[in-house]
Order: C-alpha cells, then sequence, then structure tokens
C-alpha cells in the first residue's frame, strides 16, 4: 500500500510538473533602434569591425509563467530619438490585456540606457538588477567615465525603487525567478560589473537564451569580440565562453537581443513561443 502511494504521489508531481512547464511562454516586444545601419567599429577592441554596419534592434521580452509575468529589459525611451520605440511597452502590453501593475518582475540585463528607458512605467514591479549594476546606479558620485548628465538621468529611471520599491539586488550564479527553474538569470559579468543574461525553459520550443549584451550581432558572437566600453575585458570573455557552453550543453536557441536577424527565432508578438 505505501509503496502504490508512492507511486501515486510521484505520478501526481511529474503531471503537475509537465502542467507547468506547459504554462510558461516567452514573446518578444519591440523596444526601438536605429531606422537604418550605424558603425559598429567600436564593438570590437581588436578593430575587427572597422568598415562595418548593421541596423541593430532594442528588443525587449515578456515571459508569462502561469499567471505571473516576467518583462526582461525595457527598451530605449519615448524620448523623440531617432532610436525610440514607435509604441511604448504599456500600450504593446495592453493588446493582450496587460496592465503595468500586473508585470510581478522587472529583470534588467544591465543599467545601460536602451535596457533601462521604460523602466519606470513599472514601479509596482519588484526590480531584479545584478547587485554591482545597481552600486553603479546609486553610487553617491557620477562614476568615473559617466557623463554627469546621463548618469542623472539613466538615476531617475531606477528612481521608484531606490529607498523605497521592491527591490532585489541579484547575485551568485543564477537567480530562479519564479521558483520552478523555468525562467533563470545568469551572471555574465563583463559588459556592466552585474551583467545578467536570461534562460527561459519551453515545454514546445526547448531551452531559450537571451544575451542581454552579452554580445550584440552575430560577427562579434562568433569571433569573442569585447566592445570598446566594456568594464572588464576578462570578465567579458569569460562570460562569452560559459554563455557559449550554456548554449551547447542545453541545445539552446540562442537570441541576441540587438540582432535584427534573430527577431524571427520567436513569433511576431503578440504571439507567444511556449
Amino acid at each position: 500500500m505505501r509503496t502504490t502511494r508512492l507511486l501515486l504521489a510521484t505520478a501526481l508531481l511529474g503531471l503537475c510538473g509537465a502542467a507547468h512547464a506547459a504554462d510558461v511562454a516567452l514573446a518578444r516586444l519591440d523596444c526601438g533602434g536605429p531606422r537604418e545601419a550605424v558603425s559598429v567599429a567600436a564593438f570590437s577592441d581588436t578593430f575587427e569591425h572597422e568598415n562595418r554596419k548593421i541596423a541593430l534592434t532594442y528588443s525587449c521580452y515578456l515571459v508569462r509563467n502561469g499567471d505571473r509575468y516576467l518583462l526582461w529589459d525595457t527598451g530605449n525611451a519615448l524620448d523623440g530619438s531617432d532610436a525610440a520605440p514607435k509604441v511604448s511597452l504599456v500600450d504593446q502590453l495592453a493588446r493582450i490585456g496587460v496592465k503595468p501593475a500586473d508585470i510581478d518582475f522587472v529583470g534588467i540585463s544591465h543599467y545601460h540606457d536602451d535596457h533601462t528607458g521604460q523602466l519606470a512605467q513599472f514601479p509596482d514591479a519588484t526590480l531584479l538588477i545584478g547587485a554591482n549594476d545597481w552600486n553603479a546606479v546609486t553610487a553617491s558620485e557620477t562614476p568615473a567615465g559617466f557623463d554627469p548628465k546621463q548618469y542623472a538621468e539613466r538615476r531617475a529611471r531606477f528612481a521608484p525603487w531606490i529607498g523605497r520599491g521592491k527591490l532585489e539586488r541579484v547575485s551568485g550564479d543564477r537567480r530562479d525567478v519564479f521558483g520552478d527553474g523555468s525562467v533563470l538569470m545568469l551572471d555574465l559579468p563583463g559588459h556592466t560589473p552585474g551583467h545578467r543574461g536570461l534562460l527561459v525553459k519551453l515545454a514546445k520550443k526547448g531551452n531559450v537564451l537571451l544575451t542581454g549584451d552579452v554580445t550584440h550581432f552575430h560577427e562579434n558572437y562568433r569571433s569573442n569580440g569585447v566592445p570598446t566600453w566594456n568594464t572588464n575585458r576578462a570578465d567579458s570573455l569569460a562570460s562569452l565562453d560559459r554563455f557559449r557552453k550554456i548554449a551547447e550543453n542545453l541545445k539552446a536557441t540562442v537570441i541576441i537581443q540587438h540582432d535584427p536577424r534573430d527577431i524571427g527565432k520567436l513569433p511576431a508578438f503578440p504571439a507567444f513561443a511556449d
């Protein structure tokens, strides 16, 4: 009898796990980007791309886990610039009936402006950000190498979480966002001190790896290119090596967030991959 109960319990747990895994879905949101090809010479500190131009894109992602949501990166600001998105994140989410207050977590790959531009539109969400990135954002004085005006604007985007909002300074190798192993923030420093990537485990599509800015386009990914403005070259190379091995071991679909050639790896919003 005891053996029968154990077998039944194991079967039920397996069914629940399968149902839960099937309830995880991933969508791409358009978060801006230059309308024309731009020089990417500065994306390599070894002069690899001196004559290359690419029309980079800015991508954000929505992960649905049951009735909970993670918004991954928030793209460029609605500032009227050439790189500004045509439709805000709030308006895109409204197409599927999701309001800003429905977002449980906003995960930030790193603090750069093209990944945090619309962050302040989600003040009720728990902000997940690398601890070392948070330290850089909230430093009492403008860090070396930062333009004071730009730094003040960046800090303002994080204002809802400075001293009062729901905040988690993510540290360690990985952060299990929903507590079920389906979505992991991965430690990939180098581009910034607290840079993170995202692993999403989908029942049908399989494992999906979102790069953040561990790399920016296919050519740099193939050659381990390091942008001139990365905060630590050795960490950048180590993170690229780790990312590549994770992708190989998990047979993951790699989505380079800035490369327009990867947009088609997910269905067009409002559709989700599951």
